[in-house]
């Protein structure tokens, strides 16, 4: 039950390690074939490459794992959080806003990691891990924070992708979370029951450290024995905790059963699911030549895993806009044999970067590489787009230097004239972080976590980046200051010593003058003047804006790189912008001025040669975002606001126009869209309703398009997605030819989750079915009435009912009612309101009954009116002064001769009162019993 199993000899049973990570390629284990994030492979819509991509990473897993047994083939991913926020640290690690999208990609990746060659679902080629469960969409305080999610997100958005892709029975396993959802440690969370109806033999493995943080950061329990009892008995499985020593693990889980917390039929449960795991990977198979087995050698260098990690990077490119000029011609395709000359500005263009699992490359196309080779009749000339500088040392008459070689620490010297050891490339990356890379093209400056400096290859790169800075203004000089230490450069001894970054206050450091030895835009438009074509790369780094420790709280790009688009554009019509990123960006301003522009994700090692394709027309793009683009930070709230209904989030229920919208695309191609047919206009729940659409390709390239269909409902009862994918189909479509697109969708996919009766239902009325090119881009519609009783008043009485199957509230939150089970609410400050719309109060006699406790000192009450939260009171529950704060207890109040009819209720939470559940009516009984 540890991460690393050990063998037990005498039962012939082997050591096994769980968890190889497996996001985008096989990670930390030498050279692999690395696909573009998980992000960028979402953005092709394509279920068919997520298989083919999954079979070349098991392949990989496989191979590796016979040379090397530590390798371990319970693999972890994919990543199915998701991306509610696009500020999360993590964003490039999932698929997309939607659920849909997310849980048939993530199937389809699954498929392609677990499922041999024979198709027998009984073996194994690795055992697939879904991350993580649930409701995980920030780093800021994860450990410490719980993510508030009403029943009607939990079902509707936040759980569906877990359920849909375990249900498919493409994976072995599930990774909590380490935040808290509603008040309870993800890894005590009562839902891996849930999972379990889907797939029984489902095992849960814990996140590193998880269990420990139970105890040691959200202080849930007091000690380690009672924490990881509860863990067991919720479902974990298997503990990832202290790397390989199991030893305070098991010492915790002995001293749990000693203590009558845990039974040996409760370990036993976990041993056989994972033993189950095993024996279909298998590990105890006699017969030689299994299907789980792959053909060793060099896979990752192999031109058919090539040619995959080629087809994933050319699809994940998406062409966000492509407006004609002057001249009435679009900038893009470029033509190749028109161009004399072509700028290509700024480091994304020569350097791929890497984020924290990511594995490593066997080869690289930089788009710089990429252009060159394909454009070897014309001139292809580089910029790299940022300031350089030199920085002397005021007092000293030196200047910041560096040596030959990477490695070599940085050093001053009296140097005259000034030369490209003394300069230094300044890279933004936003948010006042830059790094500095040596003129003499040694390396970027890095920290080393002793405070020396030296100079790294690779640049920013680690779980801990120490190669980038802060210049921080002191009057007419400047102090460089490390991000990760927060140290501050300093001289050791004389004027002649070495720097290091050693001043923990800013006193001690050292003051720099900053001479500009060339200027970025100056650079950019002289370059640009002379070309038929500039090609700005622009974007983000997947490690040093956000990432697994830390949220973005800006999506804009730095100022610098703006300023770089501009100075390109002033001198050049013909500018093209690609944007480089795991996680959509706030450029209304450039996206309105420049022509052409351009995203992809990082990662992918066919990064350049893909983009290269696409730009000088050999290719036609068929990306489509996974995620909406909005103009602004302001457009999201908070972070820590999980009600994407309340708070407007994603495109389900963004109520304004975006940047770029859900689904969106371009091609060089036109498509044509017929109107809808359906197979019948009048359904039934029950029903399956079929539509299908022609689409024809009136372009001049044999290329795909990616037909969406989106549904809302005309007159919803209760709030409802403004739109909401229902299925999509990527179809491939000859030029001047046309393909007749279908979709079979059974009438349940209109379902919401129904609070009043705890269960999905589909609601009777009209439904527009919307056929389209991205949520906003609707070309077709039909409208579709789903027959049926319409449901009745809602009943609070006979029976208790939770307190958190409201239809509304304000000023809430959700806890725990134990540890073990159950939800509560509590006011979030002094008082809080819950609404239950359309309540049948029947003859208007009886009582109210509610379950309640205190969590503090003072008045506790429960006020309930009707129609408005400030209406008068027909019943007040309230708590003595006696009342024990977590015991809980069954409180009653008369109800008013008023409480009659078909009523909103209110109930308003006052002072530290913690609500569990209720009725109204005859005195109830606890549903279940």
């Amino acid at each position: 039950m540890h991460q690393h199993a050990p063998a037990i000899p005498r039962l012939g049973i082997a050591a096994f390690r769980t968890g190889t990570e497996i996001l985008h390629g096989l990670a930390f284990h030498g050279k692999a074939t690395v696909f573009p994030q998980s992000v960028g492979l979402a953005a092709t819509w394509n279920p068919a490459l997520l298989t083919a991509v999954g079979e070349v990473v098991s392949k990989e897993v496989r191979e590796r794992h016979d040379r090397e047994p530590d390798v371990g083939l319970n693999v972890w991913g994919p990543v199915v959080n998701l991306l509610r926020d696009p500020r999360w640290g993590r964003n490039e690690e999932g698929y997309s806003e939607d659920p849909r999208l997310t849980a048939e990609l993530a199937t389809a990746y699954t498929r392609g990691l677990s499922d041999p060659a024979d198709g027998s679902r009984e073996r194994l080629i690795t055992a697939p891990t879904l991350k993580h469960f649930l409701a995980y969409n920030n780093e800021t305080e994860k450990a410490h924070l719980s993510s508030q999610v009403r029943p009607r997100v939990l079902r509707e958005y936040d759980i569906r992708p877990f359920e849909r892709v375990v249900a498919s029975g493409t994976v072995s396993g599930v990774m909590p979370s380490y935040n808290k959802v509603n008040g309870r440690p993800s890894h005590l969370s009562p839902y891996f029951r849930e999972l379990r109806r889907c797939q029984p033999e489902l095992a849960v493995f814990s996140d590193a450290y998880g269990p420990i943080g139970t105890v040691e950061y959200s202080g849930y329990y007091d000690d380690r024995p009672h924490a990881y009892a509860a863990a067991v008995r919720a479902g974990l499985d298997s503990f990832t905790c202290e790397f390989d020593d199991p030893t305070n693990t098991l010492e915790a889980l002995r001293s749990a059963i000693s203590l009558g917390m845990l039974s040996e039929r409760d370990v036993d449960r976990s041993v056989a699911r994972l033993l189950a795991m095993r024996i279909r990977l298998g590990e105890f198979d006699e017969t030689p030549g299994s299907p789980r087995k792959v053909e060793g050698g060099r896979l990752a260098e192999s031109a058919a895993h090539r040619d995959v990690a080629r087809a994933a990077a050319r699809q994940a490119v998406v062409l966000l806009k492509n407006d004609p000029l002057t001249d009435g011609h679009s900038v893009l395709p470029l033509t190749p044999g028109r161009l004399r000359r072509v700028s290509v500005v700024g480091p994304f263009a020569q350097q791929l970067f890497s984020d924290w699992y990511s594995g490593i490359r066997p080869y690289e196309v930089t788009l710089l590489d990429a252009l060159r080779e394909d454009l070897r009749e014309a001139a292809v000339c580089f910029v790299p787009g940022v300031d350089r500088v030199a920085f002397e040392i005021e007092g000293s008459g030196g200047f910041l230097s560096v040596g030959d070689s990477p490695g070599q620490p940085v050093i001053c010297r009296d140097v005259e004239p000034v030369g490209p050891a003394q300069c230094f490339d300044v890279i933004d990356w936003g948010s006042d972080v830059v790094s500095f890379k040596s003129g003499a093209g040694s390396g970027y400056l890095s920290e080393q976590q002793d405070g020396t400096l030296s100079l790294d290859p690779v640049g920013p790169h680690g779980w801990q980046v120490r190669e980038t800075f802060r210049l921080v203004p002191d009057g007419e000089l400047w102090l460089i200051q490390a991000t990760e230490s927060g140290r501050f450069l300093t001289l050791e001894d004389g004027t002649q010593g070495a720097l290091t970054m050693s001043a923990t206050d800013r006193s001690r450091a050292l003051g720099l003058r900053r001479h500009l030895m060339s200027s970025a835009q100056e650079s950019i438009a002289i370059e640009a003047r002379d070309s038929d074509a500039v090609i700005v790369t622009v974007g983000t780094h997947p490690l040093v804006n956000g990432g697994e420790r830390y949220d973005r709280m800006d999506l804009g790009l730095a100022a610098a790189q703006e300023a770089a688009v501009r100075a390109a554009l002033a001198a050049n019509p013909a500018t093209v912008v690609v944007i480089f990123s795991g996680h959509p960006v706030t450029v209304p301003d450039l996206a309105e001025q420049v022509p052409a522009m351009l995203w992809t994700s990082h990662g992918g090692q066919e990064t350049g040669r893909s983009l290269s394709e696409i730009l000088l027309g050999r290719y036609s793009p068929t990306g489509r975002l996974q995620q909406t683009w909005y103009r602004s930070t302001r457009d999201l709230g908070s972070i820590f606001d999980y009600d994407i209904i309340k708070s407007g989030k994603t495109y389900l229920y963004f109520p304004d126009t975006p940047l770029f919208p859900f689904g969106h695309g371009l091609s060089y191609s036109s498509f044509h869209y017929g109107p809808p047919e359906v197979s019948q206009t009048e359904v039934l729940p029950e029903d399956q309703v079929n539509l299908r659409v022609k689409v024809a390709n009136h372009g001049p390239y044999d290329t795909a398009e990616v037909v969406q269909l989106y549904v809302r409902p005309l007159s919803p009862q209760v709030p409802r997605p403004v739109r909401e994918l229902l299925a999509f189909r990527r179809v491939e479509i000859a030029a001047d030819a046309a393909e007749t697109v279908s979709f079979s969708v059974p009438v349940s996919e209109l379902a919401f989750w129904d609070v009043a009766s705890g269960h999905y239902a589909v609601a009777p009325g009209e439904y527009q079915l919307m056929v389209g090119r991205s949520c906003a881009d609707i070309v077709g519609d039909v409208t579709l009435t789903v027959r049926g009783t319409p449901p009745g008043p809602r009943s609070l009485s006979h029976a208790l009912i939770r307190a958190s199957d409201f239809d509304d509230y304000e000023g809430i939150e959700i806890v725990d009612e134990t540890k073990a089970a159950g939800d509560a609410v509590q006011p979030v400050s002094d008082a809080g309101w819950l609404l239950f719309r359309d309540v049948d109060l029947e003859d208007g006699t009886g009582l109210c009954t509610a379950r309640l406790t205190r969590y503090g000192t003072g008045a506790a009450a429960v006020r309930l009116r009707l129609d408005h939260p400030e209406g008068k009171d027909i019943a007040v529950v309230a708590l003595t002064a006696e009342s024990s704060a977590g015991r809980w207890d069954t409180v009653h109040a008369p109800l008013t001769a008023e409480a009659s009819g078909r009523r909103h209720v209110y109930l308003v939470l006052e002072g530290p009162v913690r609500l569990a559940s209720f009725a109204l009516g005859p005195e109830p009984v606890r549903r279940g019993e």
